[in-house]
Order: C-alpha cells, then structure tokens, then sequence
C-alpha cells in the first residue's frame, strides 16, 4: 500500500464514525508561549482540552505536520542514525471531546490496524497504564478489560508512569494512555525472544505505533490531580511508522515516504545508497531535514539567529554539513530537492507546491551561506593549529567556540583535528556546550501558578473593542506568573475592549479601574485562545466591578498604521506585481513593519511609486468596510489572500478599503476611513532574508517628523557646502575636492613609506639565520602598514614588524618575505597574534602579511623582543 493509500484510508475510516477531517494546523506556532513547534497532533486542540474554546465538533481526526527537534522531545541527534526518529513527521489522529472514550477509541484502532490494513494480530502488543502511588492511581483496569475482549492477556502490558501516563507539561490535562506496539522482526528473531520483552525497550524492529491517550485529570501547580468536568481522547499515530509496518520494511527510510528524495540524493552526489554506511546517515539526514525545513520556511519561519529561526537554521546546516563531510558536496544542492518533495506532498499539503520558488530561494541561499561559514570555520581551525605547534590537544573550549561562534560542527572538528594527528578535548567541548543550555533554560524558564477561579463562568471572553474603547467587566481568574526572576499576573475578564496581540498587531495597553482602585494593564496576549490581560499586581478585590479602559491615543496610533499596512500592500502588489505576499508584519503606535517576498532591491522610484499610492489612498478618504463573518470561501472570491503559516477557521474577518484596491483577512483594528491616518512615509526597505525584503514607515505625526528631520538635514548640508542653490552641486563639489586632496595625500604618503622603508633597512639585523626589521616608529598606522609591505619585497628571508602608538591604541604591522613563507617556517598571522598578548591585543590576516591592534603601548618593547625570540627558536627548515 502507498503512503498516499494509507493515509487517505486513515482519513476515510474516521469520517466514516462521524469525525470531522480538519487540515493540518501550521507547523510553526504563533499563540502559545510554550511551544515554537506544533510537536504533537493535539496542540491545535490545546484550547478545548484546556476549557478555554469549544471544539469544531465533538469528533475531530486530521493528519498533522509535526517538528521535534528541542525541549522536551529532543529527537535532532538521532535522525539519520536510527530507523525510525525524525525531525518532521505526520501524526495522524483521532480526538473526542467529550463523546466517545475508551471502549470505542480501543475497538476503533484495533478494526483500523487488523481489519482495514491487515496487520497480522500475532504482531501486535498492547500497554495499559499500571497505577502510581505518588499521584494515588489505580491501574487503568477499564482499557485492560477493553483490550481482553480483543488480544490475548499476554499481549497485554501493563506500563509505568513514565511510559502510560500522558501529560501536557508541567501542569494541565492530562491522563492514562494505552499504546500499541508492532513486532516486524524477522521470524526466527521472534523465535529466539517474544516481543513483550522487547516493547519500550528502544528495539528499532519493536516499535509503538499508535498511543491512545484518555484525558480525564488536570494537573495543577502543586503537582496535584483533579478530574476533568468531561473526558477526551487524544491518539496519535506516527504516519511514518505505519507506512514502515504495512509496506513490510526494516526502516522508515526504506518506505515511498523518503525512498525517492534519497534516490535523488543519491543522483545528485555521485553515490549509491546501501555501499557505505556514513554515506547512507547523511543521506537519510537530508532526506529528513530538507522536510522539516521546506515546511517550516512554507509556513511562515524563516532561518535567523534566534528563537524559532535559529532551530530550522540549526536543522538546514546540520544537512549541509552531512553532505559536505560524507558526500564530498562543496556547494549548495539541498534546494534542488524541493520540486520532488513539494510533488510528493502536493494532494494534503499544497502550501509547499504554490511557494516552491521562495522556499527554494531561502534554501539556496542559507546554504551558501553556511559554505562560506565552513571555510571561515576551517581557515580559523588552521589559524589554531599553527598558533599551537607541539601540542596534541585541541582545546574544548576553542572547539565549542568553533561550534558556537561560526556553527561549525564538532564532528568536523573531528576530523580536522584526526588528519593532523591531534584529538579533540570532548570534555571540554561538552562542558561549553552544557553551560550554554544552562544559560538558555534559564533564560526560557517561566512558572505558572494555578489559576484563581472568582466567578464560575468558564466561557470565552467576549471582545467588544472594535465599537468601544471602554467597558464595564468583572475578572473571571487570575493567577501569578515568574518569568526571569520576576513577578507579573495574568488576568482574564468575562468581556474587554483591549485587543490581544496577534498578527501583528501589538497589544492594547490602559487600566483596570473602579472608584477605589485602579490597575495597570501593560500589555493584552492571547495564550493559545485565552486572553489574557497582563498586569503588575491584582486588585485587592478581584470580585467587584470594574471598567476596562483602553489608552485611546495608542490605539488610534497604531489603528492608523495598521490600516496603512493594508493599504502598502496593495501599493505593493500592483507595483512590484502579484508575487508580493505578506511574510511578517509588527504594527505598534510608534510605526509599522512589513516583510514581504521579493527577490530584488527595491528602485527609488517603486519605493516613491508606493509612498505617492498609499499617500493618494489616504487623501481619497476611502470609508472602511468590514465584513465580521464571512466564509472563507467567499472571502478569497472577493480576493483576500489566506497566509500560509496561519491558522482560519470557516468563517473570518474580512476588512477592505475599496473591495477593487485592498481587501485581507484581517482581526485587527483600523480607521473607520483612510484620511485618518493624515500621512505616509517609507523610512527604510532592505533584504532580511533571500527572497524576502522588509520595509519599515510611519504615519501622521510621525510621518511629518520623519519628513522635517529630512529638511532639516538638506538645510544643515546647505550650509557645509556653503550654498543656497543646488545643492547636489555643491555636494559633488566637496566630493571631488576630497578626492583630488586624499589622491595627493596617498601620493605623499607612499613617498615618505619609500624613504622610511630605506632608513629602516639600515636596521635590519639577522636573528638566527634571519633578516629582522622590528622597529616603533612615530608615522602612523597606515604608513606603518604600507611600510611594512614595501621593505617585505626588497630583501629576502626577512621579517619585518613595524609598531606604532596613537592615543593609547597599538598598532603591530607585520610583514613576511614570500621564500619565508614558502618554506614553511614562519606565518605572519601566528607570530602576530603570538606577539600581540604583549600589547594586550589580538589580530590576525594572511600567512605573508598581517596586523594586530592593542591597547598597552608600554608593552611595544617586549612585543619587539617576543619577536626576536620566537625567530631565534624557530628550527631551520
């Protein structure tokens, strides 16, 4: 059976008990500060288990996009060495909410597996959970009972806590679980050991396949259980797994799943998947990333140096690297990849087909980028390894800085290190590296207390901002979170007229007021679909009446950009053409932020173009219309764009301003019509990733400050160059004249570095079979440096180093005669550095030429002699 059969059948099976089939949910996640990744199928369903929202329906099944690669579910260093763990996967999964329980979700997955895909009965093994006394849990004797109606008692296990108790995190729903496992070893393997003793023991040929988790318990702060009001289920069963189980193979990699990319590998490098066993791991590992990261990159994260981007980053480059060091590849190859996955995954996942070219471009351009980083990595390793002759040992903290500083992985530290007989201090290494996760678990540490119940209503919180800026409200709960070491309260109210951060737009700030006390709100965050009210304390009655009160000239401040966002947009779309789609976008009171796709530099002209439009927009004070529950269907008939990487539901928002010029799904809050926001200007647009530019503007008020600072800057250039005409004119003017003055200014200066390096060679001393010029002159650095080169050519074997002191800097010039070079003996960038600590300094360059600063210039004499010292002690060649 395909894979495309096997997860259709899924689907199919499901809708036919009445489950509603969702699509998958992104796999980046926007609205839940615990999560970067949707790492498990039931994190869209996060709010229904929570209470917070109901679900779609009461029976949900979905195939859902999956990243593990941090945190908890750190699955990163095993891809590609094991069989069966993956950064991106598919879990396909059934929920009900509040319906069905644990007799119908054990029938149901017992007839999928035997009945409708056939696996043989005598392969299967089934857990339970088997009770804990610390939490004073009983086994789960009713899923035992169940399962015996249907699999012998002795395929029937029961499990520990660690195994069979399933929980969200620290604290929320939670619940005993009952996992099916597949026995695919061979059978004179199955002779020799029954498969009961090898479930949950990291067997690679007895795997879980399906968890059935049955939510009944939540788990507060201090650590104790409660029931639930109603019982769910959540199972999740790893898509991958199942295509290995029914298509009768040994490893995911050998499935219709990953075969065809890894063939293409395969084509593209020259190899034969099966001949060689680092080739195979690297091939598996790109097979595997190039998925994780093409989906991540379609739904919206691009690669960057932190948070979520630094994870996909960390993800691409540990492919590259693979296919550097175990397929002899030295330039970018892993884009090409691209139009075979996206064809692949085309019929349940389009979103990586409609944005092949982007996704392609960001690829292909982080990894030469990352090539570039490898050969800085690997010229700075050859640095060390000169600067340390006569040692055996590659410092661990200089290897983590490697891995740290540049990305350059400790394996090809590795084997740098092994080529030139020396080892790698791991030790070392490892302690960097754990300090460093030290430090940003901390940093990421955030404790939730339990949540105060003051009224009983649990339903959600009811937004009345778009008509009203102030609403009398009563507090639902509250509860204390510590984040890096302080103190805040999240509180969340029956109705509010504050708007919760979300795409894009900030959240609203003001007070929480009655006649005897009033409250900061400093920020409004939706966790998951809560909203939640930030504030520096509680009030101390939290059960009385208050009026909500938003910071009305914020607001209009940020209504004003956000509405010109949309019109910039359009500006966009029609200027630069229908490639343009929003990548990212942040509207606060102070200006706007918009990242959208396109792969060249803006003109000066299309950036005027786009300011003259929008400003035209503004003047034709066009009326807002907002349509609050419109189908998503009918919505992009009208032409509004649904945004990859965002989660719809069937009926959205739609705002326009004239339904011909703009028109976007859109939650936010705007001006009721465009000559409000008064003015517009583009203060800056550049690159901020391949294929992706951001430009940032302002509005109103901030709009003409922007303008007059301009005019005052013009007025002030006016005056430098002395006119009241044109001033361009001017400006080329002084250009020109410091152009012809800096010409005679190097003209002068090479004559006085020619007669200095003359005067110079009549120091020249010889030092162990060796010409030295090492002199501290009074010219200056720049001279010093051309100097240096000069004398370099006119003698051989010669050394020369020139030191000059300007306002307590130090600068060392250090030059060496190319038969020097040649022979092996001495490199400029080593014996600067070397000679540098002296000057308490550092510096580096290339083996016939280099240059070091410092800030110690009483340390120049012994820097002088540090030189002499180390040519006297060199052996001859």
């Amino acid at each position: 059976m395909k894979s495309s059969e096997i997860r259709n059948t899924f689907l199919e099976f499901f809708k036919n008990k009445e489950h509603l089939i969702v699509p998958s949910a992104p796999i980046v996640v926007k609205d839940d500060p615990t999560l970067m990744f949707t790492n498990a199928g039931m994190n869209q369903f996060k709010d229904v288990f929570l209470g917070n929202e109901k679900g779609a329906a009461s029976r949900i099944a979905d195939t859902q996009k999956c990243l593990r690669v941090s945190g908890k579910h750190n699955d990163l260093e095993e891809v590609g060495y094991d069989t069966y763990h993956h950064t991106m996967f598919e879990m396909l999964g059934n929920w009900s909410f509040g319906d069905y329980f644990k007799k119908e979700a054990i029938n149901w997955a017992w007839e999928l597996l035997t009945q409708v895909y056939g696996i043989d009965p005598n392969r299967l093994y089934v857990t339970v959970f088997g009770g804990d006394e610390s939490d004073g849990l009983h086994a789960d004797n009713d899923a035992f009972t169940f399962w015996k109606a249907l699999v012998p008692d002795d395929r029937i296990l029961y499990g520990s806590k660690k195994d069979n108790f399933w929980e969200m995190g620290d604290t929320g729903p939670c619940g005993p679980c009952s996992e099916i496992h597949a026995d695919i070893r061979d059978v004179a393997d199955r002779e020799l050991v029954d498969g009961k003793e090898l479930v949950n023991k990291d067997h690679p040929e007895v795997i879980e396949i399906w968890n059935l988790v049955f939510i009944e318990f939540n788990r507060q702060s201090n650590g104790k259980l409660t029931k639930l009001p109603a019982q769910h289920v959540d199972t999740g069963m790893g898509f991958e797994r199942l295509c290995m189980v029914l298509q009768h193979k040994k490893s995911n990699y050998d499935t219709d799943v990953f075969q065809p990319l890894i063939q293409q590998i395969a084509k593209l490098t020259s190899k034969v998947y099966g001949e060689n066993k680092d080739a195979d791991i690297a091939m598996r590992v790109i097979a595997d990333h190039l998925r994780a990261v093409s989906f991540a990159i379609a739904d919206g994260q691009l690669p960057s140096n932190t948070g979520a981007g630094y994870v996909i980053r960390r993800i691409l480059r540990r492919a590259v690297r693979y296919g550097f060091t175990f397929l002899g590849v030295e330039e970018p190859f892993v884009y090409q990849l691209l139009p075979l996955l996206s064809e692949q995954m085309a019929t349940n996942f389009p979103e990586l087909k409609s944005q092949l070219a982007f996704v392609q471009k960001v690829i292909q351009e982080e990894e030469a980028s990352f090539m570039r980083t490898l050969s800085q990595g690997i010229r700075r390793f050859e640095q060390y390894a000169a600067q340390n002759i006569g040692k055996n040992t590659i410092d661990g903290q200089f290897a983590f800085e490697l891995f740290d500083t540049y990305g350059f992985p400790v394996d090809l530290t590795n084997l740098l290190a092994r080529e030139k007989g020396l080892h790698v201090d791991m030790e070392g290494f490892q302690a960097g590296l754990q300090a460093q996760k030290t430090r940003s678990r901390k940093a990421a540490e955030v404790a939730a207390g339990d949540w105060v119940e003051v009224q009983k209503d649990t339903s959600k919180t009811v937004f009345v901002g778009y008509d009203k800026l102030r609403e009398q409200v009563r507090i639902m709960r509250y509860r204390m979170v510590t984040s890096k070491g302080k103190n805040h309260y999240e509180i969340v109210l029956d109705r509010s007229p504050f708007y919760a951060e979300a795409g894009g737009q900030v959240g609203d700030t003001g007070v929480l007021q009655n006649s005897n006390e009033s409250i900061n709100i400093l920020n409004t965050i939706k966790e998951n679909n809560l909203v939640i009210h930030i504030s520096d304390h509680v009030p101390e009655s939290p059960e009385a009446d208050f009026e909500a009160v938003v910071d009305d000239k914020k607001r209009l401040l940020i209504a004003n950009n956000h509405s010109a966002t949309h019109l910039m947009h359009a500006a966009l779309r029609q200027i630069l053409g229908n490639h343009v789609e929003q990548k990212g976008s942040l509207v606060d009171h102070e200006r706007l932020r918009f990242d959208f796709s396109h792969f060249g530099k803006m003109t000066t002209n299309e950036i005027r173009e786009v300011e003259n439009m929008v400003n035209a927009k503004i003047r034709e004070n066009i009326p807002i219309n907002v349509f609050q529950e419109m189908p998503i269907d009918k919505a992009k008939e009208m032409g509004a764009m649904a945004l990859f990487g965002e989660k719809y539901g069937e009926k959205v928002r739609v705002v326009t301003f004239n339904q011909s010029y703009s028109v976007e799904l859109c939650g936010g809050t705007h001006v009721n019509a465009t000559g409000q926001i008064g003015s517009f200007r583009i203060v800056s647009e550049g690159a901020i990733a391949a294929g992706i530019r951001r430009i940032e503007a302002v509005t109103g008020l901030a709009a003409d400050s922007f303008a007059n600072h301009q005019i005052d800057q013009l007025n002030h250039i006016k005056e430098i160059v002395r006119t009241t005409g044109d001033i361009m004119k001017g400006v080329q003017q002084l250009v020109d004249k410091n152009s012809q003055l800096s010409k005679q200014i190097d003209h002068l200066q090479v004559l006085q570095s020619e007669s200095l390096a003359n005067g110079l060679l009549q120091t020249m001393r010889q030092v162990n079979g060796i010409n030295v010029v090492a002199q501290h002159i009074s010219e200056g650095a720049n001279i010093a440096k051309n100097t240096s080169l000069k004398l370099r050519d006119k003698h051989e074997k010669l050394i020369v180093m020139l030191a000059t002191a300007e306002s307590g800097k130090v600068s060392l010039n250090l030059a060496i005669s190319d038969d020097l070079v040649q022979s092996g003996r001495f490199d400029a960038a080593a014996l600067v550095r070397a000679i540098a600590r002296e000057v308490d300094g550092g510096g580096g360059g290339q083996k016939n030429a280099a240059s070091a600063g410092g800030k110690n210039p009483e340390g120049i004499p012994a820097a002088i002699e540090k030189l002499i010292a180390i040519v006297q002690d060199t052996p001859a060649s």
